[in-house]
């Protein structure tokens, strides 16, 4: 593949929220085991301060759950888990944003109150439209559902994908290793966030 900078590319942070990441908290304590082994927050943090540099935007797709929780049905094991322990949901410390990551005062925020991907019921896709993007680099978790998720629908979409593969994570390394060899690989270039650096514009 060609080394050229990548076209008007984004940095997409996918649920990268205390109710996910904190293991007290997280509906699989194998993922926030694994993200914290990962440092995925740190490695994102410092990916996400190379494109606010060069004045790229940055996107942080979070679940924010009705208070009420209408909407949410238990029709998956996730949406099944935040009504038995109503998380997730606005106003509560588990949609908080690691203080490492933000957002800064320019960084784009997109919440979603069901569904399971990131574009589902959101402004998501106007926003990056609006932004002029066309390269979405991807980063935060699961490579599980969401990342897979939002890289299906990037895709169909008509964006290109980049996955910063050091800084994701999934439920545990063989899950991980799995999605990302055998699904992420199909619909995304995979690369560690340090030649993500190197090719970005500006």
């Amino acid at each position: 593949m060609s080394d050229a900078p990548y076209p008007s590319p984004a940095l997409v942070i996918s649920e990268c929220q205390r109710g996910i990441l904190d293991p007290e908290r997280s509906v699989s304590a194998g993922l926030a085991s694994m993200a914290a082994d990962r440092d995925v927050v740190g490695r994102t943090a410092g990916l996400a301060a190379e494109f606010r540099a060069r004045g790229l935007p940055v996107v942080h797709c979070i679940i924010e759950h009705r208070a009420d929780l209408k909407g949410m049905r238990a029709n998956s094991y996730l949406g099944a888990m935040s009504l038995k322990h109503r998380s997730m949901s606005v106003g509560s410390d588990d949609v908080e944003i690691p203080a490492e990551l933000g957002p800064e005062p320019g960084d784009i925020v997109s919440s979603r109150a069901t569904g399971l991907t990131a574009f589902y019921g959101t402004d998501l896709d106007a926003m990056l439209r609006l932004e002029n993007v066309a390269t979405l680099v991807l980063a935060g978790v699961s490579t599980n559902i969401a990342l897979p998720g939002l890289a299906i629908d990037a895709v169909n979409r008509g964006y290109s994908v980049v996955l910063a593969e050091d800084c994701t994570a999934g439920s545990s390394q063989e899950a991980h290793d799995f999605m990302v060899s055998n699904i992420l690989t199909l619909l995304a270039r995979i690369t560690p966030a340090v030649d993500v650096i190197s090719r970005l514009p500006g």
